[in-house]
């Protein structure tokens, strides 16, 4: 019996800009604008605005990984570029970085506290404040007053 549906090639699933590391050769930092990095990349993945604006590009790619893994989606191609602009709209600074750079970045693990504790009166304001939102009427108190009442 002849099947005719399967095939052999890898299902390979692509997010992003195809070609970026291809493409991010193109753009030249102090030359490249706006009009030429969207006519090159298209529109960013992601827009940050800080002192200059940031504008991140992403290039995924998946395939199904070996039948001992049950055909769980691996990730083989993992590309981020990151461009910097000036009020202008001029580049001024790019950083690429693929998956091996990737695991080479350290992630702080610090962690902040909350800013007020249990009885301070910023905390009472703001669960007084939540309980009103919450029951404007003071209904569920009264509801609560009667059942233990009876």
């Amino acid at each position: 019996m002849i099947v005719t549906n399967c095939s052999f090639k890898p299902v390979v699933k692509h997010h992003g800009v195809p070609f970026l590391e291809k493409k991010q050769a193109m753009l030249t930092i102090d030359k490249t604008n706006i009009n030429d990095i969207q006519k090159i990349l298209g529109y960013p993945s992601t827009k940050s605005k800080f002192d200059n604006d940031i504008w991140i590009y992403i290039e995924r790619k998946q395939t199904q990984s070996k039948l001992k893994n049950l055909g769980k989606m691996k990730i083989f191609k993992n590309d981020v570029l990151v461009l910097e602009l000036d009020k202008y709209g001029i580049l001024k600074k790019k950083s690429f970085y693929n998956k091996e750079d990737m695991k080479n970045i350290k992630i702080a693990e610090a962690t902040t506290e909350a800013g007020f504790r249990g009885n301070s009166f910023i905390y009472e304001f703001l669960s007084s404040m939540r309980q009103k939102i919450d029951d404007p009427l003071g209904q569920r108190a009264k509801k609560r007053k009667e059942i233990s009442q009876r």
